[in-house]
């Protein structure tokens, strides 16, 4: 039997509307625990989602205030048992582990103006769901090199916002939940933050609104 790639990786995501985001062969600095079993981590692959395929999946499991979370423990702690891999995810904890660095050890990528990190395709339409931890060494995409904020001049991302949130650096949060609690912040609630709208890279990958309504809700509601 051939030693599990990348490549049958994507095959064994794709019915789950997931996608592998690179991965890395974890350093001691990187925070990564031993397997169960005892022994070492060779390889990190991570797992997550954009654009619309994922929520074509989970919508009928969509009620409830940690059904996403639920949903992808379900669906990835038997996949991660059939590719004999550990998994993790960022919402377990505390303490939570270092998702965001490893992602940026995954694939390279950078801070958005607004904060989240943006993909060059996928712009601020994606997640990390999870992180594959195995026993073997893999061949691994290398990380990306493209950053596309800085070919953008005009930022349309820090003025979109209709309550100025985005500015200097900061996200003003109460700002930001006030106005989505108000009827002029539907526009928001029903198709996604209008600042990520504004965002020029990853519009083939924008929610759909039943998506966005879904997660600014998850947005409200933990805040």
């Amino acid at each position: 039997m051939n030693k599990l790639n990348y490549a049958r990786i994507t095959v064994a995501l794709l019915p789950l509307g997931l996608i592998p985001r690179g991965g890395f062969h974890p350093l001691a600095e990187d925070g990564v625990p031993a397997r169960r079993d005892g022994g070492a981590v060779a390889t990190v692959v991570l797992v997550g989602n954009a654009g619309p395929d994922l929520w074509q999946r989970f919508k009928e499991h969509a009620a409830g205030a940690h059904a996403l979370d639920e949903w992808c423990r379900a669906v990835l702690t038997p996949l991660a048992q059939s590719l004999d891999a550990d998994i993790l995810f960022p919402f377990d904890g505390p303490p939570h582990l270092p998702f965001l660095r490893w992602a940026q050890r995954a694939e390279g990528l950078t801070p958005s103006p607004i904060g989240p990190s943006i993909h060059p395709e996928y712009g601020l339409w994606h997640a990390y769901r999870g992180a594959l931890l195995f026993r073997h060494e893999m061949t691994l995409p290398p990380p990306l090199s493209i950053d596309p904020c800085d070919a953008c001049t005009d930022r349309p991302c820090l003025t979109a916002c209709p309550v100025a949130a985005f500015g200097a650096g900061t996200y003003d949060v109460p700002a930001c939940a006030s106005h989505l609690r108000q009827a002029a912040g539907r526009d928001c609630m029903d198709l996604g933050c209008r600042a990520r709208r504004a965002c020029p890279i990853g519009r083939n990958y924008h929610y759909q609104p039943a998506q966005a309504r879904f997660h600014m809700t998850a947005f409200l509601r933990n805040y």
